[in-house]
């Protein structure tokens, strides 16, 4: 039986959603607000949610945000629901990889309807493609349902990197997808006078280097391994393949496409207009939420980078948060002992 989460301030239009879905037997769990929904839907990994956009604490769209940074909650399709039709909300829901938009009051046979269809889409992704490397494989086996596909998963090159080793540099030409398999990657742009920016970390089931081939264009980043690091080489030709040949594949990478362009401008916003304090408490959850049972092992040259601030600043602040008991440090590595705090300062 499919569980659904319902987040829903409106305790009448939550009660009576949960009733509803009961009646057309889905197993459903509720949230009165979206910080609720967001560690609801962490503890009970639902099928699908159903949330409400127009929310105290935490509105809809932040929802989102966090369920498309959390691993195993990417992928569960979330409908919204609003008394608002404007433009503008479809177009930032859908944006953000919402699989649908609901205008209350709505119809219960159109809502059930929305469900269902998106749970058997949903189903549909997960089986080809579950981020892992037989997920990988297996999504490459069903892509073969034609001749031009035949050899579409042969001769994979897998290789491994050391920690601190250049995958690619800017300028040069892209010729790879790259399927992260384990260990993690930083990608980054240099300023005129040498400083670095880190606009996006790579982990485990994670894809990178899509932007220049889509583009036909040379790199205009570089990408290092944070770690020891193991990549799955798709070549572009195989990648073009199954991009404008394979429905579900194209749907996910625009919504990670999306996801990241959101990510990457908040991010910009960030380092504009935040405190230091700021910065550096989203820089530590970025590398905390790749692993958050590992101590973040980074040198205090990428911490800044990823944070947009001066070593010495950075260090300063690490020094304060460690003061007030949201971190410890031994050596170069930095355990997050509070992570609610921490994510306070973001707030």
């Amino acid at each position: 039986m499919k569980e659904i989460l319902v987040i829903e301030d409106n305790l009448e239009i939550r009660e009576n959603l949960c009733e509803i879905l009961e009646l057309a037997d889905y197993d459903v769990i509720s949230a009165e607000n979206g910080k609720a929904g967001v560690e609801k839907a962490k503890s009970e990994m639902p099928d699908l949610i159903l949330c409400d956009v127009m929310m105290p604490i935490l509105d809809g769209f932040g929802v989102l945000k966090i369920l498309n940074k959390t691993k195993d909650l990417n992928l569960v399709p979330v409908i919204f629901l609003t008394a608002k039709a404007e433009k503008e909300d479809l177009r930032k829901g859908m944006g953000l990889g919402a699989a649908d938009y609901i205008t209350k009051p709505f119809d219960d046979t159109e809502l059930l309807e929305a469900i269902e269809m998106r749970l058997l889409k949903s189903e549909k992704i997960r089986n080809s493609f579950d981020q892992t490397p037989d997920g990988l494989q297996r999504f490459f086996s069903e892509a073969k349902a034609n001749k031009e596909f035949e050899k579409l998963s042969e001769n994979k090159e897998q290789r491994k990197y050391s920690k601190k080793e250049y995958i690619y540099q800017e300028g040069q030409t892209a010729r790879w997808l790259y399927f992260v398999e384990d260990g993690q990657v930083k990608e980054y742009q240099t300023n005129n006078s040498g400083k670095e920016l880190t606009t996006h970390l790579y982990k485990s089931g994670d894809f990178f280097g899509y932007h220049p081939l889509i583009n036909d264009c040379a790199y205009t980043n570089n990408a290092i391994t944070v770690q020891t690091t193991t990549l799955r080489l798709i070549p572009k030709e195989d990648f073009s393949l199954l991009l404008f040949n394979n429905r579900d594949f194209a749907a996910q990478f625009i919504k990670m496409i999306a996801n990241r362009a959101e990510n990457t401008e908040s991010q910009l916003i960030e380092l504009a207009y935040s405190s230091v304090r700021k910065k550096v408490a989203n820089a530590l959850i970025a590398y905390y939420d790749i692993n958050p049972n590992a101590s973040i092992d980074i040198s205090r040259e990428d911490l800044a980078s990823k944070a947009g601030t001066a070593k010495e600043t950075l260090i300063r602040t690490l020094s304060n948060f460690k003061a007030e008991g949201l971190i410890t440090i031994d050596g170069s590595g930095i355990n997050v002992i509070n992570r609610e705090d921490l994510y306070n300062i973001i707030e």
